[in-house]
């Protein structure tokens, strides 16, 4: 072939493959973008579908461990027992995942959801045991006396239907009963399409529900020691290391799921986040939960991974301290509500009178807080938004009491 020839066939095929690309410059992205193999991996039909219609969340799966592991969106959204299946362009599926399809493949985390507070619990301290079946009852009231066999909550009553779907719900719902017979879903933490371990270790998922007046965990943990030196050193830290080969390299700073999970150094990993816990610190009176003194030496020995034993003996020790003066100054109060009804000075329904509030805050806001501050390293949190303002209702109450008598007293007294 003469070198003439060669040369203007070069010349045509670049002017070629030139107006190709000029050409595909102005096409849809939907059409160039196709998806890769590892794209197509998410089950192919369903990343062809869903990558031009819902991208993000095939672009999810794929960054997923599930994508790494071979499992496909089928594992995932075929119908379990109990599930209803339809059908969605050529396959069988049940778009309405709950804890039913998590637990195929992770049963024990199920096991140890269950037995938790973000179970049952959760949901019935909004709606009470209406909605659990008779053994999903039984079975919350063995961890939980108390916490499940209950009316619905009359605060949240009298707020309203409204206020319970868009406020209570949205957090309590991690509890919330399926009609497929499980409760909850895996999905409240994880997210939904990446299946993140990392994204349940980080502070912020948890701070999605355990903040306010009445549950400050993350303020308290954001003020914290441990709080400041996470956000400082976050890049350093290896928030996605497989849950049964964490270690102090990995987590040198402690996150929430750190302590109240995590396996670290070889330590049973669990999914009941109150399993290390000694106290019922959000309860009106503290009391110690079942099985505390085992609780307390395994969240001591998360502790000492990076603490000496003298440190945690004395953040247990004032923490403890905390916790019995908090309960002489409510239990003080309360005797002071308790009598003020004996006495028919308070009347009608729950949340009817002002002092009622009062005292709820007291104890449900501020008691909280106090205590949990004092076990956490949120010393503001024990002190001004604690102490302070349980002193200042307190006298309030008291004050308001004593009005209340006066008013309703005899005329000769």
């Amino acid at each position: 072939m003469k070198f003439a020839n060669v040369f203007v066939a070069v010349i045509i095929g670049a002017t070629l493959i030139t107006l190709v690309v000029m050409i595909n410059s102005f096409r849809p992205a939907v059409v160039t973008k196709q998806p890769s193999p590892e794209f197509v991996r998410a089950t192919g039909k369903c990343a062809e579908c869903h990558s031009r219609t819902q991208y993000s969340i095939v672009h999810e799966f794929e960054l997923s461990v599930h994508a790494e592991k071979n499992v496909n969106c089928l594992d995932c959204h075929s119908a379990q027992q109990g599930q209803s299946a339809q059908e969605h362009y050529g396959f069988e599926i049940n778009p309405h995942v709950t804890a039913a399809n998590c637990r195929s493949c992770h049963e024990q985390e199920y096991q140890q959801f269950l037995r938790s507070r973000h179970a049952a619990p959760s949901w019935a301290a909004v709606s009470g045991a209406r909605d659990f079946t008779a053994e999903q009852i039984a079975h919350a009231e063995k961890f939980h006396p108390g916490a499940v066999d209950r009316p619905p909550n009359a605060l949240a009553a009298l707020e309203g239907e409204a206020a319970i779907a868009s406020g209570c719900a949205s957090c309590h719902s991690v509890g919330k009963p399926n009609a497929d017979g499980t409760i909850g879903t895996c999905t409240a933490c994880h997210t939904r399409h990446t299946s993140s371990v990392e994204v349940a270790r980080l502070p912020s998922t948890c701070g999605q529900c355990h903040m306010g007046p009445d549950h400050s965990q993350i303020e308290i943990y954001t003020e914290s020691k441990h709080g400041v030196m996470f956000h400082a050193q976050r890049d350093q830290l290896n928030l996605s290391a497989p849950p049964n080969e964490l270690t102090t390299r990995d987590m040198f700073v402690p996150t929430c799921a750190t302590c109240h999970m995590s396996g670290l150094n070889g330590m049973a990993v669990t999914h009941d986040p109150s399993d290390r816990l000694g106290y019922y610190l959000f309860a009106e009176i503290t009391e110690e939960r079942p099985g505390a003194a085992r609780a307390r030496e395994e969240m001591k020995a998360v502790c000492m991974h990076c603490h000496t034993e003298t440190i945690v003996n004395r953040v247990y020790e004032q923490g403890d301290a905390v916790v019995e003066a908090t309960n002489k100054k409510i239990a003080a109060v309360r005797a002071t509500m308790e009598a003020l009804r004996a006495e028919g000075l308070i009347v009608g329904e729950p949340f009817t009178n002002p002092i009622e509030f009062e005292y709820f805050d007291l104890w449900h806001y501020y008691g909280r807080t106090a205590k949990h501050g004092a076990f956490m390293g949120g010393a503001d949190f024990v002190q001004w938004h604690g102490n302070y303002p349980i002193l200042e209702h307190a006298v309030r109450i008291e004050d308001e009491a004593k009005k209340l008598r006066s008013e309703h007293a005899a005329p000769d007294q």
